[in-house]
């Protein structure tokens, strides 16, 4: 397996730690453990008794009922749990692909949908959008990368990193499409529940389609990263029964308390991303306001689902704005280049310090020429 470097975690690695404030990140405004606990009066005395042995394969079952309600006709068994949502991926792909498969990723993408399949011997085509109409989805263009060995097609909704949400009738396409092919679709649905307007949630893609595979995170629209858990859920059993043979070879299984935390998490998703979604509605038109003043420097397309948008910045090199932003007065923007998109930048809008951070950043660019 050869693998090229993960640049976007290479250029956090580097940052996320050190920067005063983060304006680029992709998950939501966390909680306390002692926030969770206080969901359910005896919460914090069955953690206090929670055993610290070894935990099931698949995931506690008790989590795995709680993850396959979130979704219209799944039970239990068709729930995989896994380290975070990048665990499932890895999982998936390198139990389900070979040398010499075909796949097919919607891009921009988070960059392991395409350097693991590379990583493989899988040949790999970009389903591109593009910033210049407003991210859309172009149908015909993926029928037409359709090929006799497309094994998976990876798609992505609420997408990261434009903050679009995929319409009803182009996910529906996309079924139809991958269904023809009988090629596995890789659903990544890890923004699911955050989109703006709760009218425009999408169904689940494994709700869909047999061979569908939704990928699922407590740390996205949850908003709690510190849990590491993940998972996948897909009604193949087949398939599933691949993926966890080779979980085998790499958690074999969950950290109890993890487990723990994120079934009472999710018993109280919505509580979570109600809180969530407050805080993206404060902050998005602050956004609105601060683009439109600096129309000039910045264009985008305004984000609908997720806490994060995707501007094209318009005045020089985004890369080296980037680390001239967090150079000098320590706020941290990702650079769009390590999605292949060098003239963008990804700004997160999820945590309670955005207006801080944003303005902060006013403050430096009024100082800076045009």
């Amino acid at each position: 397996m050869q693998l090229s470097p993960f640049r976007i975690e290479a250029f956090y690695d580097k940052h996320e730690f050190t920067a005063e404030l983060m304006l680029s990140s992709s998950d939501c405004q966390s909680r306390t453990v002692a926030e969770l606990l206080a969901f359910e009066p005896d919460a914090r005395t069955k953690l206090e008794a929670l055993w610290l042995g070894y935990t099931e394969t698949r995931g506690a079952p008790g989590l795995r009922l709680t993850i396959a309600g979130i979704y219209e006709s799944l039970e239990p068994r068709d729930v995989l749990v896994v380290a975070a949502a990048e665990e499932g991926v890895f999982l998936a792909y390198h139990a389900l692909l070979q040398a010499g498969d075909h796949v097919i990723v919607e891009s921009p993408c988070y960059e392991s949908a395409i350097t693991l399949a590379r990583g493989i011997g899988a040949s790999v085509s970009k389903w591109q959008r593009h910033h210049s109409d407003g991210w859309a989805h172009d149908l015909d263009a993926l029928e037409k990368l359709v090929q006799p060995n497309t094994k998976l097609i990876y798609i992505n909704s609420p997408h990261n990193p434009t903050g679009t949400q995929m319409a009803r009738a182009t996910l529906e396409r996309v079924v139809e499409i991958a269904r023809a092919a009988g090629a596995y679709l890789f659903s990544d649905e890890v923004y699911r529940e955050l989109e703006h307007d709760p009218a425009d949630r999408l169904p689940a893609a494994c709700d869909l389609y047999d061979k569908a595979i939704s990928l699922g995170s407590i740390s996205k629209s949850y908003g709690l990263p510190g849990l590491r858990l993940g998972w996948l859920a897909l009604k193949d059993a087949a398939a599933l029964e691949q993926i966890l043979q080779l979980k085998l070879y790499t958690t074999i299984c969950s950290p109890a308390p993890s487990e723990f935390l994120v079934d009472l998490a999710l018993r109280h998703r919505h509580a979570l991303t109600r809180r969530n979604l407050e805080i993206v509605h404060r902050n998005l038109p602050l956004l609105d306001a601060f683009m439109e003043r600096h129309s000039s420097r910045f264009d985008w397309v305004r984000p609908s689902a997720s806490p994060i948008g995707f501007p094209r910045f318009k005045t020089g090199d985004a890369t080296a704005f980037c680390e001239a932003v967090v150079r000098d007065i320590s706020v941290l923007l990702l650079p769009g280049a390590v999605y292949d998109e060098p003239q963008h930048l990804r700004i997160g809008f999820g945590r309670a310090h955005m207006p801080e951070a944003l303005e902060r950043l006013e403050r430096y660019l009024a100082k800076l020429p045009l």
